[in-house]
C-alpha cells in the first residue's frame, strides 16, 4: 500500500509476523494500560493469545519490511457494558512518524474486513468523541454517544 506521503507499507496478520509481538504489546500497554498499573506481562499474554487463535482475537500489524508502523486488533468485546456488540476493531496504534499517512485507516479497514471474512455481518469500534468525523469519514456509523467516555460505531458488511 502507498499514500500521498510515499510511505509504503503492508498489513499482515501478527501470526505471520511474530517478531512484532513484543512491540505490539509495548505500544498497547503504554497507550492504554500502563497508567492503570496493569503489568506489561499481562498485555504480552493477551497479545500472545493471537498465536493460538484461528478467529478471535486477531492482531494486525502495519509494517514497511521489518519496520513496525502500527497495529489494530479484532477482539470479541471492547466494552464490558456492551456485551451485545461483537466483534470489535480495537487498540488501534500508529507510530508517531507514520501518523496522518493512511496507516491507521488501512488498519481499521483491514480489521473490519477480517471480521466480514470470518462471517460477521457487523463490526464495532469505540473512540473518543473528537474522532467521530475520522471514523464517519471511513464509513462507520455512530450508534451510541458517551458510553464510558467514548462513542460507539458500527460498520455493516457491504452487499
Amino acid at each position: 500500500m502507498s499514500n500521498g506521503r510515499d510511505l509504503k507499507f503492508s498489513i499482515s496478520d501478527l501470526r505471520d509476523r511474530p517478531e512484532f509481538a513484543e512491540t505490539v504489546a509495548d505500544r498497547i500497554w503504554n497507550a492504554w494500560w500502563r497508567e492503570d498499573n496493569t503489568e506489561l506481562d499481562f498485555i504480552e499474554g493477551l497479545v500472545n493469545e493471537n498465536f493460538a487463535s484461528t478467529g478471535l482475537p486477531m492482531a494486525l500489524v502495519a509494517h514497511d519490511g521489518d519496520s513496525f508502523l502500527g497495529t489494530a486488533h479484532l477482539i470479541d468485546s471492547d466494552l464490558e457494558s456492551r456485551p451485545q456488540y461483537s466483534p470489535w476493531v480495537a487498540a488501534l496504534w500508529v507510530e508517531e512518524a507514520a501518523r496522518k499517512s493512511g496507516v491507521g485507516a488501512a488498519l481499521v479497514r483491514a480489521g473490519a474486513e477480517a471480521a466480514f471474512q470470518q462471517g460477521f455481518e457487523t463490526v464495532y469500534l469505540c473512540a473518543k468523541p473528537r474522532l467521530t468525523a475520522y471514523y464517519e469519514g471511513m464509513g462507520w456509523r455512530k450508534i451510541e454517544d458517551d458510553v464510558e467516555g467514548t462513542n460507539v460505531f458500527s460498520m455493516q458488511r457491504s452487499a
